[in-house]
C-alpha cells in the first residue's frame, strides 16, 4: 500500500476481539490511562514482569504504565510500519529518545563499555550539547561526513547524523556514511550503529532504515504530531535495538504519556497530506526569498544547485520538506527586526506545526552550543529558520515581504512603535468577503 493509505490504517485492528460483543471493534483506538494493572496470580504477573524487564514489546499483563502502555504501543506499531522498521520505541520527548539511544549504545558488551560517539554537525542544539557536555559519560568527535570512517575507534559506540540538518538543511548521504562505517568495523572489530535524526524529513520523505541506518530518530513533537499540542520522541529500529531501548526507557522512566501516544497516532493519519501541502508552500517562499534584495542566502534542499543535494533528492529524500533558513543581508540586528515586524507568522521555536513558525537559531534553539562551533557549522547570528505551515502562501509571503522591507536600512520601525508587536493582528489577515 502507498504511504497515504498506510498512514491512515497503520496499527488499527490490533485490539483484542471479544466474541461475546455484538458490535465491531472501535473505529478509533482507545486511550488507556491506567497507571497500574491488576493480576489474578502472582506467578503470571511475575512472568509478565520478567518479559518487560527483558525488553519485550508487550506482555500478557502490562503491570505498570512505566513499563508498557497499549495506547503508546499502537503509535509505535504505526510509526514502525511507516518507517519500514521492525519496531519503534516512543519516549516523552525527542531529547529523551536521543538520550536513550546514547545510553543503549554505550551499554557494556563483552566486558567493555563503549562511550565514544562520532557525529556530524550541524545537529539540533540540544543534541549537540548532550554529546559535547559529556553528561552521559560520552566523548564526541565532530567530523565531516567523508571523515566518519577514519574517526571510528575501538571504543566508538555510535555514529550520529541529522539530515536534513537543523537549521542549515544540509543533507548527508546516509548510504555513503553507512558504507564508511561498515568498512571501519573491520578495523575496530565490532558493529557501530548509525543513527539518523530524520525529524525534518519525516517517514513521508525519507526512510533511513532502508538506506542502511540502524536507527531513525524523530522529535515526534514536530511533524508527527503536527499541531503544536503534543510532545514526544521516537526511535524506529530493529527489534534487537528496540529491546535495548525499552530497557533504558523502563529504568529511566522516559515513556510517552498515553494521551500523547493517542495524539501522535492521530497525527500520523494526516502526515502525508500535511507534508505535501507544507512543502508546496515552502518551495514558493524559498524561491521568492532567494530573489529578495534583503536576503543574502537561502538554505533549502535542492535550491543551491549542489550536485550532491540534487542527487540525494532523487535517491534518498523524496522532496525538500517544509523547513528553510535564510540570512538577512544587513546582519543580526536586521534579522531581529524582521522577526519582530512579522504579524501573521508566529515568533516561536519548534517546527512542523500547521502554523508557520520563525526564530533565530543562534539565539534560541542553538544558543547552548559554543559560539565558535555555531559559526563553524553554519549557524551565524543573522540566520533565521522558517517552518512553513498550511496558511495561504500569498498571506505568508505578504507578511515576510513587508517585514523584510521594514527591516531594510532607512526603513526601520517608526518612532514610537512598539518594540515587539503582537504575533497576530487582525489587520494583517485577508478580509473575508460576504
Amino acid at each position: 500500500m502507498r504511504i497515504e493509505t498506510r498512514a491512515v490504517h497503520a496499527a488499527r485492528g490490533h485490539e483484542p476481539r471479544d466474541p461475546a460483543r455484538e458490535f465491531g471493534e472501535p473505529h478509533v483506538p482507545a486511550i488507556d490511562l491506567s497507571t497500574t494493572y491488576g493480576f489474578r496470580t502472582s506467578s503470571a504477573a511475575a512472568d509478565s514482569m520478567e518479559a518487560l524487564i527483558q525488553g519485550e514489546a508487550q506482555a500478557p499483563n502490562p503491570i505498570y504504565a512505566r513499563l508498557h502502555n497499549p495506547t503508546v504501543a499502537a503509535f509505535e506499531r504505526a510509526l514502525a510500519e511507516l518507517e519500514g522498521a521492525d519496531a519503534a520505541v516512543a519516549f516523552a520527548t525527542g531529547m529523551a529518545a536521543i538520550t536513550a539511544v546514547v545510553m543503549a549504545a554505550a551499554a557494556p558488551d563483552a566486558g567493555m563499555r563503549r562511550t565514544h560517539v562520532v557525529a556530524v554537525r550541524p545537529v539540533y542544539g540540544g543534541t549537540d550539547h548532550l554529546l559535547t557536555s559529556g553528561l552521559l559519560g560520552s566523548e564526541v568527535s565532530w567530523v565531516a561526513p567523508e571523515d566518519v570512517g577514519g574517526a571510528i575507534r575501538a571504543d566508538t559506540s555510535l555514529v550520529f547524523l541529522e539530515t536534513p540538518a537543523n537549521p542549515t538543511l544540509a543533507m548527508v548521504d546516509i548510504r555513503a556514511v553507512v558504507a564508511l562505517v561498515r568498512a571501519a568495523e573491520v578495523r575496530c572489530g565490532h558493529h557501530v550503529p548509525v543513527v539518523v535524526d530524520s525529524t525534518f524529513a519525516t517517514p513521508v520523505l525519507q526512510n533511513p532504515i532502508a538506506l542502511g541506518a540502524d536507527m531513525s530518530v524523530h522529535s515526534a513533537t514536530k511533524f508527527l504530531g503536527g499541531h503544536g499540542d503534543v510532545m514526544g520522541g521516537a526511535v524506529a529500529t530493529s527489534e534487537a535495538w528496540a529491546r535495548a531501548l525499552r530497557q533504558v526507557r523502563m529504568i529511566t522512566g522516559g515513556i510517552l504519556h498515553p494521551l500523547a501516544g493517542y495524539l501522535l497516532h492521530r497525527g500520523l493519519q494526516t502526515l502525508p497530506v500535511r507534508v505535501r501541502e507544507q512543502q508546496a508552500n515552502a518551495r514558493v517562499l524559498a524561491e521568492r526569498l532567494a530573489r529578495h534584495p534583503e536576503v543574502s542566502e537561502v538554505h533549502f534542499p535542492g535550491s543551491s544547485g549542489d550536485p550532491l543535494e540534487t542527487r540525494l533528492l532523487g535517491t534518498q529524500q523524496r522532496g525538500p520538506g517544509s523547513v528553510l533558513s535564510f540570512r538577512v543581508r544587513e546582519g543580526a540586528d536586521a534579522a531581529r527586526r524582521v522577526v519582530e515586524a512579522l504579524r501573521l507568522i508566529t515568533r516561536a521555536v519548534s517546527l512542523g506545526s500547521v502554523d508557520t513558525l520563525i526564530q533565530a537559531p543562534a539565539h534560541l534553539t542553538h544558543r547552548v552550543v559554543d559560539a565558535e562551533d555555531r559559526e563553524a557549522s553554519g549557524v551565524p547570528d543573522d540566520l533565521l529558520r522558517l517552518s512553513v505551515g498550511l496558511e495561504a502562501v500569498e498571506d505568508l509571503w505578504e507578511d515576510l515581504e513587508r517585514a523584510l522591507s521594514a527591516a531594510a536600512p532607512g526603513r526601520g520601525r517608526p518612532a514610537g512603535a512598539s518594540e515587539v508587536e503582537p504575533a497576530h493582528r487582525v489587520e494583517a489577515l485577508v478580509p473575508l468577503s460576504v
